[in-house]
């Protein structure tokens, strides 16, 4: 990397290589992304019907064989 008559960085095309970035802004992603995870578990904890939903989970115990799908006991 070089820096131009403007004074602004001129980074040089690079064919089938990673970009090189600066610690600028490798440290802004890694805030940006801390500051994303963060969001969605702060809310994941706070606010968990968003994900789960808003609605009573059904007792599996009070479905019928019937509701199941499960053939009568006589049926062969």
């Amino acid at each position: 990397m070089h820096v131009t008559g403007s004074g602004g960085p001129h980074i040089e095309p690079q064919y089938r290589q990673y970009p090189q970035l600066t610690k600028s802004q490798k440290f802004q992603s890694e805030l940006i992304s801390g500051a994303m995870w963060f969001w969605i578990l702060w809310h994941c904890w706070h606010d968990p019907d968003a994900i789960l939903g808003h609605f009573p989970w059904p007792d599996a115990s009070e479905w019928t064989d019937e509701e199941l799908g499960i053939p009568p006991d006589d049926e062969e």
